[in-house]
């Protein structure tokens, strides 16, 4: 972790390259892990507050996970190419498309899979894992489609527990996207004090605070009540929000 000094605060950073990044690959399924997870462990990269997990997954065609139980965790999986097919305890059976989030609130206990619709081309997707905030709850499954224009230069929330616009989540987080065009600047302010960011850098190259990211880079702040983004080249960011105790 490194502490960065400034007028306001004592502001915290912790860097994820996306070359330090736990991989795997089973044929059918080649995942890089932000954290710790499943067969890859690394003690400085358990989580980042409420954050546990964020897998950045690619899935063969007509390939996928099989049913499988979890409990107590809200589970968001956002499509960044291709088609993903799932079905739950909860009676839901539909396909997540690029342009859709998805959360899962496993809660008391769910059952669920997840294939690659296709039988021609892989499905790319993000699966993130937010500790609830209250456990136990009975589970819940939501899914909206969101529009690029939505989130051209500016933030655009797709998971709050607040916003209506947005998919509901049981925990005080909230996900952002964005798009912004070379040399665009943007501010995301932090709901409370206590909150912090994990900036993922999906795509193209541009600077967090003092901190410059490339494709899959990653960096987590807390301790400071906004943040400045600068895109170098077009860039997509994904931007999650969450309590840091």
């Amino acid at each position: 972790m490194e502490t960065l000094n400034t007028n306001r605060n004592s502001v915290h950073k912790k860097l994820h390259p996306a070359s330090e990044r736990g991989h795997v690959n089973f044929g059918w399924l080649d995942s890089h892990h932000s954290f710790s997870f499943g067969h890859w462990y690394h003690p400085e990269k358990t989580n980042f507050g409420a954050l546990r997990v964020l897998n950045d997954d690619i899935v063969e065609p007509s390939m996928g996970f099989g049913t499988h139980p979890h409990q107590n965790m809200e589970i968001v999986s956002i499509p960044l190419f291709g088609e993903l097919a799932h079905k739950d305890s909860t009676g839901t059976n539909g396909i997540i498309r690029t342009g859709d989030v998805q959360i899962m609130s496993a809660g008391s206990g769910i059952l669920h899979s997840e294939f690659n619709h296709s039988n021609e081309k892989k499905v790319n997707f993000l699966q993130i894992w937010i500790l609830p905030k209250v456990a136990g709850i009975e589970p819940r499954y939501a899914q909206k489609t969101f529009t690029e224009a939505g989130r051209i230069n500016k933030f655009q929330t797709v998971v709050s527990p607040i916003d209506e616009e947005a998919i509901w989540i049981n925990q005080d987080a909230y996900f952002s996207l964005a798009t912004l065009d070379p040399g665009r600047e943007l501010s995301y302010a932090v709901h409370s004090p206590d909150q912090g960011i994990f900036a993922f850098l999906i795509s193209g190259k541009l600077k967090v605070e003092d901190t410059v990211l490339e494709r899959r880079d990653a960096v987590g702040y807390w301790g400071n009540d906004a943040y400045k983004f600068q895109a170098e080249v077009k860039s997509a960011l994904l931007v999650i929000e969450v309590p840091m105790k």
